[in-house]
């Protein structure tokens, strides 16, 4: 771990990419790393596991370091944090006089009283449990938390008609060229968006997780062709992909419309 940290310091000091990040820049790069982990641990392939797990934990190094220097906190803080947390919400492990034996029911239960317990005096919303999970699910329970009160459009022609005025933005924004403008009604325009199929029942993850399996078998379809017909994929021009892809759509939806058929 005193190599890990020394090397990360290092990198901090010496190599130019390293230097120029920031806590903000890093973020994507920590929700990315913790999907692979997941990947990994589900294709049961151990040697990919130990390799996530230390990319992941290069994450917490580098967000550390970069605090560190600061003068906020250090990685020692961190682990002493996590230690303390984990002793304080398992009182059952390390104060067993006092509890006994607990069920796993009983001690989900007393890690909530716990964790409440520690955020008394805080200020509430009734979003602030909305935070840890992936940007599509978090609008769409947020948005569900916020019509809960009444803060909702009456239906999905509303939604809609919201969705357009952002897309308007976002074009004015394109046409000024203004970065980061372009990033701010972007995110409207998909917040909107994910807004209107909620109103119709739809699950924006369920789809755009539908779309991705579509893509993706679309394009190995192109590149299982280009390699049949003995063509370099990276040479074929787009006119070309183009009709593998379109080929591509219509056996997909032959296969879809015999399997429901049989």
């Amino acid at each position: 771990m005193d190599q890990l940290l020394a090397i990360m310091q290092q990198l901090r000091a010496e190599c130019p990419w390293d230097r120029a990040q920031t806590p903000e820049s890093l973020t994507e790069y920590a929700i990315e790393e913790a999907y692979e982990v997941e990947e990994a641990v589900r294709s049961g392939n151990v040697n990919n596991v130990r390799d996530e797990l230390g990319d992941l934990l290069l994450q917490v190094v580098f967000q550390s370091q970069m605090y560190s220097e600061q003068g906020a906190f250090d990685f020692n803080d961190v682990v002493e944090a996590i230690s303390q947390k984990l002793i304080r919400r398992h009182p059952h492990v390390f104060q067993k006089h006092q509890f006994g034996q607990l069920t796993s029911e009983q001690v989900a239960a007393l890690w909530k009283e716990i964790k409440q317990q520690e955020r008394q005096g805080e200020k509430k919303s009734r979003l602030d449990d909305v935070k840890h999970a992936p940007a599509i699910i978090q609008a769409e329970q947020i948005q569900k938390n916020a019509a809960q009160v009444g803060f909702d459009f009456a239906n999905a022609q509303e939604a809609f008609i919201k969705l357009e005025e952002e897309i308007d933005e976002f074009k004015q924004a394109m046409s000024q060229q203004n970065s980061d403008e372009m990033l701010d009604e972007f995110g409207d325009c998909l917040f909107s968006f994910i807004n209107v199929g909620r109103k119709l029942g739809l699950s924006s993850e369920k789809a755009l997780l539908s779309t991705i399996y579509k893509f993706r078998t679309r394009f190995a379809y192109i590149e299982e062709q280009a390699q049949l017909q003995n063509k370099n994929i990276d040479h074929m021009s787009l006119d070309e992909m183009n009709q593998l892809w379109d080929q591509a759509k219509q056996i997909l939806k032959q296969q879809v419309v015999y399997e429901k058929s049989n």
